[in-house]
Protein backbone atom coordinates (compact mmCIF):
# COMPACT_ATOMS: atom_id res chain seq x y z
CA UNK A 1 0.00 0.00 0.00
CA UNK A 2 1.15 3.73 -0.87
CA UNK A 3 2.11 5.58 1.86
CA UNK A 4 0.12 8.76 2.04
CA UNK A 5 2.00 10.97 4.72
CA UNK A 6 1.18 14.50 4.62
CA UNK A 7 4.13 16.73 5.43
CA UNK A 8 3.26 20.55 6.14
CA UNK A 9 4.67 23.75 7.09
CA UNK A 10 2.94 27.38 7.49
CA UNK A 11 5.58 30.18 6.70
CA UNK A 12 3.46 34.04 7.15
CA UNK A 13 0.58 32.62 6.57
CA UNK A 14 1.33 30.90 3.59
CA UNK A 15 0.67 26.83 4.29
CA UNK A 16 2.02 24.31 2.43
CA UNK A 17 1.32 20.83 2.24
CA UNK A 18 2.41 17.93 0.64
CA UNK A 19 1.97 14.13 0.11
CA UNK A 20 4.24 12.12 -2.40
CA UNK A 21 3.54 8.79 -4.29
CA UNK A 22 5.86 6.22 -5.56
CA UNK A 23 4.99 5.17 -9.29
CA UNK A 24 5.24 1.90 -10.11
CA UNK A 25 4.51 1.81 -13.21
CA UNK A 26 6.62 4.52 -14.53
CA UNK A 27 9.68 2.75 -12.72
CA UNK A 28 12.13 0.32 -13.36
CA UNK A 29 14.01 -0.46 -10.25
CA UNK A 30 16.04 -2.96 -12.27
CA UNK A 31 17.73 -0.02 -14.34
CA UNK A 32 18.47 1.74 -11.68
CA UNK A 33 15.11 4.46 -12.13
CA UNK A 34 12.47 5.70 -9.43
CA UNK A 35 9.34 8.23 -10.26
CA UNK A 36 7.31 9.55 -7.88
CA UNK A 37 4.41 12.33 -7.74
CA UNK A 38 3.71 14.54 -4.97
CA UNK A 39 0.94 16.57 -4.97
CA UNK A 40 1.09 19.91 -3.12
CA UNK A 41 -1.24 22.37 -1.87
CA UNK A 42 -0.17 25.59 -1.16
CA UNK A 43 -3.08 27.94 0.93
CA UNK A 44 -3.23 31.67 2.28
CA UNK A 45 -4.32 31.18 5.83
CA UNK A 46 -2.82 34.81 6.56
CA UNK A 47 -4.25 38.63 5.65
CA UNK A 48 -2.16 39.54 2.15
CA UNK A 49 -2.73 38.36 -0.97
CA UNK A 50 0.62 36.93 -2.66
CA UNK A 51 2.05 35.79 -5.71
CA UNK A 52 4.24 32.68 -5.89
CA UNK A 53 7.11 34.28 -8.81
CA UNK A 54 9.82 31.51 -8.54
CA UNK A 55 10.25 27.92 -6.45
CA UNK A 56 13.82 26.05 -5.71
CA UNK A 57 13.74 22.08 -5.09
CA UNK A 58 16.72 20.81 -3.47
CA UNK A 59 16.01 17.04 -4.06
CA UNK A 60 18.24 14.43 -2.31
CA UNK A 61 18.50 11.23 -3.55
CA UNK A 62 19.44 7.70 -1.03
CA UNK A 63 23.04 8.00 -1.50
CA UNK A 64 22.80 11.99 -0.30
CA UNK A 65 23.63 13.50 -3.82
CA UNK A 66 21.76 16.74 -3.79
CA UNK A 67 20.00 18.18 -6.84
CA UNK A 68 18.50 22.02 -6.87
CA UNK A 69 16.13 23.46 -9.40
CA UNK A 70 14.91 26.43 -10.01
CA UNK A 71 12.07 27.59 -11.93
CA UNK A 72 9.74 30.45 -12.38
CA UNK A 73 6.58 29.64 -10.84
CA UNK A 74 4.71 26.10 -10.91
CA UNK A 75 3.43 23.71 -13.82
CA UNK A 76 3.92 26.97 -15.44
CA UNK A 77 2.09 28.99 -13.54
CA UNK A 78 2.44 32.09 -11.25
CA UNK A 79 -0.90 32.08 -9.09
CA UNK A 80 -1.74 34.48 -7.03
CA UNK A 81 -3.54 33.62 -3.68
CA UNK A 82 -5.98 35.93 -1.78
CA UNK A 83 -6.55 35.32 2.22
CA UNK A 84 -8.41 32.33 2.10
CA UNK A 85 -7.64 31.46 -1.43
CA UNK A 86 -5.28 28.11 -2.65
CA UNK A 87 -4.08 26.21 -5.03
CA UNK A 88 -3.13 22.89 -5.52
CA UNK A 89 -0.85 20.96 -8.40
CA UNK A 90 0.56 17.49 -8.95
CA UNK A 91 4.34 17.02 -10.89
CA UNK A 92 6.55 14.65 -10.38
CA UNK A 93 10.64 13.73 -10.10
CA UNK A 94 12.62 10.50 -10.94
CA UNK A 95 15.29 9.37 -8.96
CA UNK A 96 18.33 6.67 -9.18
CA UNK A 97 17.87 5.37 -5.97
CA UNK A 98 14.80 3.47 -3.93
CA UNK A 99 14.45 6.41 -1.73
CA UNK A 100 15.10 10.16 -0.97
CA UNK A 101 13.61 13.28 0.05
CA UNK A 102 12.94 16.98 -1.28
CA UNK A 103 12.64 20.45 -0.23
CA UNK A 104 12.45 23.72 -1.13
CA UNK A 105 10.96 27.10 -1.06
CA UNK A 106 8.46 29.05 -3.05
CA UNK A 107 9.44 32.64 -3.86
CA UNK A 108 6.49 35.12 -3.27
CA UNK A 109 5.69 39.05 -3.07
CA UNK A 110 3.27 40.76 -1.22
CA UNK A 111 0.81 42.03 -4.29
CA UNK A 112 0.26 45.57 -2.72
CA UNK A 113 3.44 46.36 -1.48
CA UNK A 114 5.88 43.91 -3.61
CA UNK A 115 7.57 42.99 -0.77
CA UNK A 116 9.29 39.61 -1.04
CA UNK A 117 9.65 36.56 0.85
CA UNK A 118 10.17 32.94 0.98
CA UNK A 119 7.49 30.18 2.03
CA UNK A 120 9.05 27.29 3.19
CA UNK A 121 8.31 23.76 1.42
CA UNK A 122 8.72 21.17 4.04
CA UNK A 123 10.97 18.08 3.49
CA UNK A 124 9.14 15.17 2.86
CA UNK A 125 10.41 11.45 1.90
CA UNK A 126 10.27 9.75 -1.27
CA UNK A 127 9.72 6.39 0.28
CA UNK A 128 9.17 2.93 -2.71
CA UNK A 129 8.86 -1.07 -1.60
CA UNK A 130 12.31 -1.19 -3.50
CA UNK A 131 14.32 0.28 -0.34
CA UNK A 132 16.62 -2.05 1.89
CA UNK A 133 14.79 -4.35 4.33
CA UNK A 134 15.32 -3.91 7.86
CA UNK A 135 11.68 -1.57 7.49
CA UNK A 136 8.34 -2.31 7.61
CA UNK A 137 6.13 -0.89 4.93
Amino acid sequence: MARQDEFSATTRGIRVSVRAFFLADQSEPERGQYVWAYRVEIANVGRETVQLLRRTWHITDGLGRTQTVHGAGVIGEQPVLEPGGRFEYTSGTPLATASGFMQGAYHMVVTGSGEAFDVAIPAFSLDSPHQPSGRLH
